[in-house]
């Protein structure tokens, strides 16, 4: 393959990864997985995993339960939600598993986060409130999580 060659590849795969990237961002509530996500941009599982860790320091998975935290986060703070109502909402199917992940974004568990973040955005407004609450990976991106 020509140099020429591979880079028109390289662009196709990263324009790939981008749709695959706005899939998770617009239906981050639906049931999601990896293999299905995979045949959306035809390509393996294993091959879309690696490209996409490649692109942007994370997998698949793990950029798909950061959207769906850092929508918990926005259903937790307006106060209306239970946490299990929350879960639900972003897609998660199982509430043991949204509170392990939410807790290891966010640092706390989803119960305290509401309680807190009530108190901690008033008065301030909605743009600033989302930039200020945003989950923070504590792992380095290159690193496997």
């Amino acid at each position: 393959m020509t140099s020429g060659a591979a880079e028109a590849q390289r662009l196709r795969d990263l324009a790939r990864l981008r749709r695959v990237r706005d899939r998770i961002d617009r239906d981050y509530a639906q049931p999601l997985d990896v293999e299905a996500l995979a045949r959306g941009a035809n390509m393996s599982a294993g091959h879309l995993s690696r490209q996409f860790r490649l692109a942007y320091g994370e997998s698949p998975y793990s950029y798909l339960m950061t959207r769906r935290i850092e929508r918990a986060m926005a259903l937790l703070r307006r106060g209306d939600l239970s946490v299990t109502e929350v879960c639900f909402a972003v897609g998660c199917a199982s509430l043991g598993t949204f509170s392990t992940r939410f807790t290891e974004l966010v640092g706390m568990p989803p119960s305290t986060y509401r309680q807190r973040a009530a108190l901690s955005t008033v008065g301030l407004p909605a743009c600033v409130s989302k930039q200020v609450t945003r989950p923070v990976r504590d792992t380095p991106r290159h690193q496997a999580t």
